[in-house]
């Protein structure tokens, strides 16, 4: 439910939390059209969507802010705790939590030297990331047959250029971007213009872009201060010219292009190679190439001269190379006879050999060692086990005389404590201890009930 609360209440009425919310923000978003807002940041936070939430304060309140990322992308300034800023926002209020609020939509440095600053922060941020690097410049090169030109068409700079390539270097041909260089739209139509460029790159394949504008002052070249245009000129895959203002204005487009250039026409020049000097180098080659080649031709027509007398005709040499041929052949079946001799005689070294040393002999021998050390080994082994019987025998002998089973056979006893220690002296015993005795045919458990040492006569 929803009431009109620019007319008085004719009739008390009951507010849901959520109703009086939405009321209220209706009603600080109608009465406030977007306001500018001055005072001090704190608790500034930029979140991973992108957006930024702070609150500005001044010494007597303080109200939250959220910016948005659709927002905050395309500003020149970036915010931190303690900046004293001008905040252009609307005026609203966040029903979940019931809180007063400003959605921004544009932020700066408030005071004077607001462009210098914000300029210096950026090139500070891009220089951090690297953006600047001299590593990352692509070549670009001097004689192209397409270049790409962003910049306006009634501006006096793109009139520069072409008169400066019409001069040098009037086959080049040329592709235009036509976008305003200076307004509050220009960075968002000059990076227009480059993806543009690049969409038309991929079937007409270009060679180098310019970005040019004539001189002015900061703010009539801050366009080219864009964050988003800066970067898209960086990771651009078409090697870039920054050609913007005079010799003495810089601008982030010109740190990171790939070369700047300190006027659009010095661009023109950097770009195109000079036709004049072109046909003067041409012309010094072709004389150059003439008295080379006439050179050439006399000295092989020496050579072609001398080649001539020292022809001979070629049936003199065909014969020649048939004596060489039959000469070679009757070395080659000599040889041959030599060497199938020289193996026969060898097989039959390696014949006689091998019948002189068959190993049916070797076998012979070894087996009738074998048999000897295998009789020897069964005599031994014989004897060792006799040995080892008889120590046996008399070992259990010795076993079964100091056994103390004979003893218990004769009517004594094996007494033994409850832990089965072996109990050989009365002392060993107290009164109420248990025990066991060992008897001839079993067992018995007893309880001492008087222990007493008898008295020994010396011997």
């Amino acid at each position: 439910m929803s009431m009109d609360l620019s007319e008085p209440l004719s009739q008390p009425h009951d507010f849901t939390v959520s109703e009086l919310a939405t009321d209220a923000r209706r009603l600080l978003e109608t009465h406030f059209q977007l306001i500018w807002v001055t005072g001090e940041i704190s608790s500034f936070t930029r979140a991973g969507s992108g957006h930024w939430y702070f609150t500005l304060k001044d010494d007597k309140a303080q109200v939250r802010c959220a910016m948005f990322r659709n927002r905050n992308q395309f500003t020149r300034y970036q915010p931190k705790h303690g900046d004293q800023v001008r905040l252009r926002a609307k005026v609203s209020l966040y029903e979940g939590r019931g809180e007063f609020q400003l959605i921004g939509e544009h932020i700066e440095p408030a005071g004077a030297g607001n462009l210098q600053l914000a300029f210096l922060q950026l090139k500070q941020k891009l220089e951090a990331e690297g953006l600047f690097q001299p590593e990352r410049k692509k070549r670009v090169p001097v004689a192209t047959k397409r270049v790409a030109l962003i910049t306006s068409a009634k501006g006096a700079a793109l009139h520069d250029i072409l008169s400066v390539l019409k001069r040098r270097w009037p086959d080049m041909e040329v592709v235009l971007a036509d976008s305003p260089v200076q307004g509050e739209d220009a960075p968002r139509r000059l990076l227009d213009g480059l993806y543009r460029l690049l969409s038309l790159h991929q079937k007409y394949p270009l060679e180098v872009i310019v970005l040019a504008r004539g001189g002015g002052s900061m703010e009539d070249l801050w366009a080219f201060n864009s964050e988003p245009l800066a970067r898209a000129i960086a990771d651009c895959p078409i090697p870039t010219v920054s050609a913007v203002g005079h010799e003495t204005d810089f601008t982030i487009c010109d740190w990171v292009a790939d070369i700047r250039a300190p006027t659009p026409s010095a661009a023109a020049e950097l770009i195109s190679p000079d036709q004049a000097s072109i046909h003067y180098e041409i012309q010094k080659n072709t004389r150059s190439l003439m008295r080379e080649y006439q050179r050439t031709i006399s000295d092989k027509s020496a050579n072609l001269r001398t080649l001539q007398y020292r022809l001979r005709h070629p049936g003199e040499l065909l014969q020649q190379r048939m004596l060489k041929a039959d000469d070679l052949e009757l070395r080659l079946k000599r040889a041959r006879r030599l060497l199938v001799e020289r193996y026969e005689n060898r097989l039959t070294q390696l014949h006689w050999r091998l019948n002189a040393n068959k190993p049916q002999k070797a076998l012979n021998l070894a087996a009738g060692s074998l048999e000897r050390v295998s009789a020897r080994m069964t005599r031994a082994m014989s004897s060792a086990l006799s040995v080892q019987k008889k120590r046996l025998l008399s070992s259990n002998n010795l076993l079964q005389a100091l056994s103390p089973l004979r003893t218990v056979d004769r009517g004594y006893a094996l007494l033994r404590s409850e832990d089965g220690t072996v109990v050989t002296s009365a002392s060993q015993f107290q009164a109420g201890d248990r025990g066991l005795a060992t008897l001839k045919d079993g067992e018995l458990s007893f309880e001492v009930t008087s222990a007493a040492r008898l008295n020994q006569t010396p011997s």
